[in-house]
């Protein structure tokens, strides 16, 4: 797969078919993760795949429980998801959050089909610097095996209980980042075409400055679509 089709198209997938992602497929989904750039070359990161259908059910059970105390924020007006972006449209940030909670409640109902949970820990990450490049290149590998997934924090809720199901060596340091849900999507790979151009969120040599071009559509396209010309702008 080309790059650009890696970086443009891949996203958060939910909807998931149950169909194993054999340990090869997942092999190499993870020897291109631990190429990814760390601070110091220190690769303090574990990955724990999680296959076990009891597990799996049990972490179900965990994720619907986060959900609730996460929504339960949102409707009151609290955490990071009740407040749109800078200048976003809050009524579009609310047919936003709509969508993604539909496809959030598939995943809840349908928690126990996931065919591979991936768990994602980290020592002294610095505020996940070191551990993010690697998760990115798990869901960019994924993309490029055909395989879907999301990565989600609502399982911090329960972050001890986690830990206890996985047998996490917590005195030495180790501490949960993330949550990727992995499997073979339901739905189809495609460009986001919801975000702000480059124009409106991106600025050159002082803030607020024009960034010096205008981006009004992806500048990738797939191969039957020409790409854009770009217009300068400033």
């Amino acid at each position: 797969m080309e790059i650009h089709e890696a970086l443009y198209t891949t996203r958060m997938m939910r909807r998931l078919r149950p169909d194993p992602v054999p340990l090869d497929v997942q092999a190499r989904i993870l020897d291109a993760a631990v190429r990814a750039p760390n601070g110091g070359n220190t690769q303090r990161w574990h990955f724990v795949a999680v296959d076990d259908p009891e597990l799996i059910h049990e972490f179900g059970e965990l994720f619907r429980q986060g959900r609730a105390l996460e929504y339960e924020k949102f409707r009151t007006g609290q955490g990071p998801m009740a407040v749109p972006g800078p200048g976003a449209d809050p009524a579009a940030h609310v047919e936003t959050m709509r969508r993604i909670k539909g496809s959030g409640d598939y995943l809840a109902d349908h928690f126990d089909e996931v065919p591979l949970l991936l768990f994602v820990f980290a020592i002294d990450d610095l505020g996940g610097a070191n551990i993010y490049p690697a998760i990115w290149s798990v869901l960019l590998a994924a993309r490029a095996e055909g395989v879907g997934g999301v990565m989600t924090m609502v399982l911090n809720n329960f972050r001890d209980r986690v830990n206890e199901l996985l047998g996490v060596p917590v005195v030495e340091g180790w501490k949960m980042s993330a949550m990727l849900t992995l499997g073979y999507p339901r739905g189809r790979w495609g460009v986001a075409a919801n975000r702000r151009p480059v124009h409106e969120v991106s600025s050159r040599n002082h803030w607020d400055a024009p960034f010096g071009v205008e981006v009004p559509q992806p500048l990738w396209s797939p191969r039957d679509q020409t790409p854009p010309a770009l217009a300068a702008v400033g």
